[in-house]
């Protein structure tokens, strides 16, 4: 299968969300393309699926992964597999409140993957998963479990099966 894991990050958060994505991708034999919105030398390609994160500031996504998200062919990704990301912080150092707070988002809660999943789906891209990653701070770091769970959803969304 081929991947795309598209994303924006300020702090670096949501880059290394992106980054244990691709790298599962990989590690479970697959092919895994980083782009990193910002950069036009990144040039995307059209894959089996496509994960498109960005911080959540003021609750939703950075103009630069909506710049990005309008750019997309809806013809091109229409019918295709496509899931969106965030980091949210600051969220509590202890980790029981962490995870308390994770199980409270649902899909009404004002964050950029909710609202980014809203703006492709206006414009006719079925969005079939949103996952949210805690950031302690509101500029970092990222939660110490976020890594694994970066990498248990990418392995998920590419097997099907419950998150390991």
């Amino acid at each position: 299968m081929r991947c795309v894991v598209a994303y924006d990050s300020v702090h670096g958060s949501t880059r290394a969300v992106a980054e244990a994505m691709a790298e599962q991708a990989t590690s479970e034999g697959h092919e895994a393309q980083l782009v990193f919105v910002r950069d036009p030398s990144d040039q995307l390609q059209v894959s089996d699926l496509l994960l498109i994160g960005s911080p959540t500031r003021g609750g939703v996504m950075t103009k630069e992964a909506k710049a990005f998200m309008d750019g997309l062919d809806p013809g091109v990704w229409r019918g295709r597999r496509v899931a969106t990301f965030d980091t949210l912080g600051p969220i509590s150092r202890d980790p029981e409140k962490r995870s308390k707070v994770l199980r409270g988002i649902d899909d009404r809660s004002k964050n950029a993957a909710n609202r980014m999943r809203e703006l492709l789906q206006e414009r006719g891209i079925h969005v079939e998963r949103t996952m949210h990653f805690p950031v302690l701070g509101l500029w970092g770091p990222i939660a110490p479990e976020a890594i694994r769970m970066a990498k248990g959803e990418m392995h998920r969304m590419l097997t099907g099966g419950p998150v390991p």
